[in-house]
């Protein structure tokens, strides 16, 4: 046997493998390329956050109220959460008065970069002649920027 013979040896699997490795180098190169052209890479993280909320109905109250409890999940600041109603309510401690939409922040409980966390309550109640015993009371959430916006939590009255 001849040794030179092993050095001159061309059938070797090396170069259909670095084919192979070329081939899925720009296949990725080009989808990580794609996803940015396109955006796609901007909307992961514009996503909204995933929190829990209860709601509870005092009639004993006068006027009714709502209490509104953040459960758990992310911590949000009360600028980006809203409460929305089909029915007029109010701060029963402030001025929000005449209103079907407010930002967290709007009442006394919270401020402008206060941190909704969990066991953080808002109460909101009824104005003039507004029936939450038919209402539906949204908890909403909008991004910063103003491009995203979800629905978190909703409630129906008991006679809606």
């Amino acid at each position: 046997m001849d040794i030179t013979q092993l050095f001159d040896d061309d059938s070797a699997v090396s170069p259909v493998i670095g084919v192979i490795l070329m081939v899925a180098i720009t296949v990725i190169l080009a989808a990580v390329i794609a996803t940015f052209v396109l955006g796609l890479g901007d909307s992961v993280s514009n996503t909204a956050p995933q929190a829990s909320f209860s709601f509870n109905y005092d009639t004993d109250e006068d006027p009714n109220q709502l209490d509104i409890t953040h459960n758990g999940g992310d911590t949000i600041e009360a600028q980006l959460l809203s409460v929305s109603s089909d029915e007029d309510f109010k701060d029963p401690d402030d001025d929000v008065t005449d209103s079907r939409s407010a930002a967290w922040s709007d009442f006394d409980a919270f401020s402008e970069g206060s941190q909704i966390a969990a066991g953080n309550t808002l109460t909101i109640a009824e104005e003039g002649s507004s029936d939450f015993d038919q209402a539906t009371v949204r908890v909403t959430f909008q991004s910063e920027e103003g491009d995203t916006s979800a629905t978190l939590a909703e409630w129906t009255g008991p006679g809606a």
